[in-house]
């Protein structure tokens, strides 16, 4: 199906919640990873979240204050907020709670997303960004959280119909 052109790499970003309930985007380009005359693809092995508070020393409750969650997403379509698990454009997702007594946990959402590391394993992308939106559901004020997403990731060339396959379905409505 794929023909790897690279070793796998590592591809960062951050984003910085600063307001509570209130999406926050932020986006990965690839527009020099994915070439459609090349049938060009970018090929997702895994997706990481780190999730720091206000500074990279700072603690998560520390900068949260009290119950709250906080959601990250990363789609290859630009969907504008958060989306539901069903959605193809969904290539990971993170959620973490937080209890003032001091409990976290993330069994509501289980990441991070690894896809596999095998030539065939993995979440291709054709499309020129990935799309992360994050979401703090408190926040105390003056803080803020940071959540970093680390993409690995290598650069394929697919087949022409496999290509045309995951382009179309890249370009489809959600679900």
């Amino acid at each position: 199906m794929a023909t790897k052109k690279t070793a796998t790499f590592t591809l960062t970003e951050r984003v910085t919640i600063t307001a509570a309930n209130t999406e926050t985007l932020a986006g990965i380009d690839l527009a020099s990873y994915v070439d459609v005359g090349d049938r060009q693809a970018l090929q997702v092995h895994s997706v990481d979240f780190i999730f720091q508070g206000t500074t990279a020393s700072e603690r998560i409750p520390i900068a949260l204050g009290g119950n709250g969650a906080i959601m990250v997403q990363v789609t290859d379509l630009n969907r504008g907020g958060l989306v539901f698990a069903n959605d193809r454009a969904l290539c990971a997702s993170g959620h973490i709670d937080y209890l003032a007594n001091g409990g976290l946990n993330m069994e509501t959402d289980l990441y991070p997303d690894n896809f596999g590391k095998g030539s065939d394993d993995g979440r291709y992308v054709v499309n020129d960004e990935l799309y992360i939106t994050a979401l703090s559901t408190i926040l105390d004020s003056n803080k803020a959280v940071n959540v970093t997403v680390r993409v690995e990731a290598s650069i394929v060339t697919l087949g022409a119909k496999d290509f045309m396959a995951i382009a179309i379905q890249s370009t489809a409505a959600d679900n």
